[in-house]
């Protein structure tokens, strides 16, 4: 059976600029920020498997006051290293999802942030996002990463990597994103990423302002809920403050 590890970040706010700023529930209030503020949580995961220790998605990448990379310290509270990590999944490479692929040490070198991982990439998401640029995407936080012998480029509408991995091109909140399903055991773990990315988007039904296509994104979490419910999936939500890990009933 697979081990699921919530590497959350924290809470923040994000608005029309696209810039996250921290929130404190219970001591900061949100209607006052800036008008269209949406409250997300920033959560990886780790989810430990027969096979392999999986990074889903990186986060923004911040470091503590000591300079260690949270991520990192996550990782480690959980009985982990981050060298002992194999495979770093990424839904797609929004600076939120993907901020932290690389980070520069106290000297100003650059390194991957697990090194003996390999990154699963969307190829296209890869073009799009050097295409694309600020402000969803950070293409120096990106550029160096790909140069490396680390990526595992995906490549097709839908695929499989070693046997129990499967992906598929989704593109509704960006075009090019791609979700996950790991089936490990008895276990069936579904990373919509920000297709879905908090369970209440699961159970309602409404076209999104900040999706590419609000209505691509709104039939695919209908339609996510519907297999989820069917084949007893469980759910992995990257923003969601409440509650990270959900089946559907």
């Amino acid at each position: 059976m697979a081990q699921i590890y919530p590497l959350s970040e924290g809470t923040f706010t994000v608005g029309h600029d696209k810039q996250f700023t921290h929130f404190t529930v219970g001591q900061d209030v949100l209607n006052e920020r800036p008008v269209g503020s949406l409250l997300v949580e920033v959560q990886p995961f780790l989810i430990v498997t027969n096979n392999d220790v999986i990074v889903i998605d990186t986060g923004l990448g911040f470091k503590n006051a000591d300079g260690v990379l949270q991520i990192h310290d996550n990782i480690r509270e959980h009985g982990y290293e981050p060298a002992s990590v194999t495979k770093v999944l990424l839904s797609h490479l929004h600076k939120d999802h993907a901020g932290c692929l690389i980070f520069n040490d106290s000297s100003g070198l650059v390194h991957t942030t697990f090194p003996n991982a390999e990154y699963c990439i969307y190829r296209p998401e890869a073009d799009y996002a050097l295409e694309k640029g600020y402000p969803s995407y950070h293409p120096e936080e990106i550029e160096p990463l790909l140069s490396t012998l680390q990526v595992r480029w995906l490549d097709g509408e839908t695929g499989t990597i070693d046997g129990y991995i499967t992906y598929t091109h989704s593109g509704g909140h960006c075009p090019q994103h791609i979700v996950f399903l790991i089936e490990d055991g008895g276990d069936k773990i579904f990373y919509g990423g920000d297709e879905a990315p908090q369970l209440k988007q699961m159970k309602m039904r409404y076209v999104a302002r900040y999706d590419h296509d609000g209505k691509k994104a709104m039939q695919l979490r209908e339609q996510f809920s519907q297999e989820g419910r069917l084949n007893k999936w469980k759910f992995l939500f990257y923003h969601d403050v409440k509650c990270p890990v959900a089946t559907l009933s």
